[in-house]
């Protein structure tokens, strides 16, 4: 396979005219020619941190506060899922998936709830098991939670906040097992931030209410940060200092709870660029290769050897026509009507119409 037109190369996203050659779930070159196309070529996005279980309740709880919708055991979203037939998640997950795939996201880094089975749910959404429209191309790395025993089947722990529980424990099986840890920090307030940074995670997610202190410690440790502003802004919390925490470590965007947003990184990434104010790669960067090295892959940029998973942009949409920062345009203005194509794994991947 090869697909041709601008080419963002390179973590700096260096706009180049030419061609992309894909084999074996590979990018094996990058050429640079004369080409006949419109298209953009760009990585497709990591979406470092999701919630899809509670895809079966988009915009419930309307003007409650963060612990009423989302706080385990009791929270709406819990009392929700335990409400819903396996049947029913299963098939909601699935759409969901579905979606992110079709507006550019190749791989997600899920908090998944429910224990082994809660995996399980996930990964038969991912096949496509009793839902009508198949098997999804979208990667999952999944974070288990709730129970110690997904570290068998999960590719991490992902734990809800330091003020829930003592995950000391599951902490060190994490270690022990090789897998990776992530937990909640900082997002009612700032009093779980240093409990959770005492666990020495592998990311932490939320921080929006990191104080100086706080700061200081990220940068010495270099731990990464996991954003979701638009979630934050929904419940009320405040939104993150996304500047100075990209000016202390590497700093990556989730969509969070499917229940609140959208998981669509388009809209992550221009919330996020125009709340910041930093240049469009590097918010380039926190949708793309921020998010895989957290998860210790192989993508998220255009490269000799890196994985294959890219999307594909219509340079000459309404939308885009005429912009004189390529860049930029597409973190403040893209969305799903500009996607021409999405491959994953090397592999072209349908429409959300398919």
């Amino acid at each position: 396979m090869h697909l041709e037109g601008t080419v963002l190369v390179g973590p700096e996203f260096e706009p180049v005219e030419g061609r992309v050659v894909v084999a074996d779930g590979e990018i094996v070159r990058v050429e640079e020619t004369s080409v006949d196309s419109d298209d953009v070529i760009l990585p497709a996005f990591v979406n470092a941190h999701t919630h899809i279980g509670d895809s079966i309740a988009k915009e419930a709880g309307e003007g409650l506060s963060l612990d009423e919708l989302v706080a385990p055991p009791d929270g709406l979203k819990h009392r929700l899922l335990r409400e819903a037939s396996r049947e029913a998640k299963v098939a909601a997950m699935a759409r969901s998936l579905r979606y992110m795939e079709s507006t550019g996201t190749g791989t997600v880094l899920e908090f998944r709830e429910g224990g082994v089975e809660g995996v399980g749910a996930l990964r038969d959404a991912v096949a496509g098991e009793g839902v009508e429209f198949g098997e999804r191309a979208i990667e999952p790395v999944v974070f288990g939670r709730d129970d110690t025993d997904v570290l068998s089947v999960a590719e991490g722990y992902g734990a809800s906040g330091a003020r829930d529980a003592d995950f000391d424990a599951v902490r060190s099986e994490a270690r022990e097992a090789g897998k990776l840890f992530g937990i909640h920090a900082g997002e009612r307030d700032a009093d779980d931030i240093n409990a959770a940074m005492d666990l020495d995670p592998d990311f932490l997610v939320h921080m929006v209410h990191a104080e100086g202190i706080h700061l200081d410690r990220l940068a010495d440790r270099g731990t990464p940060v996991v954003v979701c502003p638009r979630s934050n802004l929904v419940t009320n919390v405040g939104v993150p200092p996304i500047r100075d925490l990209a000016e202390r470590t590497t700093v990556a965007l989730g969509t969070d709870n499917v229940m609140l947003d959208s998981p669509s990184m388009f809209r992550e990434m221009e919330f996020a660029a125009k709340l910041s104010d930093l240049p469009a790669r590097e918010i380039l960067r926190m949708a793309t290769v921020n998010g895989a090295s957290i998860a210790g892959l192989n993508r998220g940029v255009v490269a000799k050897g890196a994985d294959a998973d890219l999307l594909v942009l219509d340079g000459d949409s309404d939308n885009l026509a005429g912009a004189h920062d390529l860049v930029r345009a597409i973190v403040r203005r893209a969305g799903a009507a500009d996607v021409s194509r999405v491959v994953i794994g090397g592999d072209a991947v349908g429409s959300a119409a398919d």
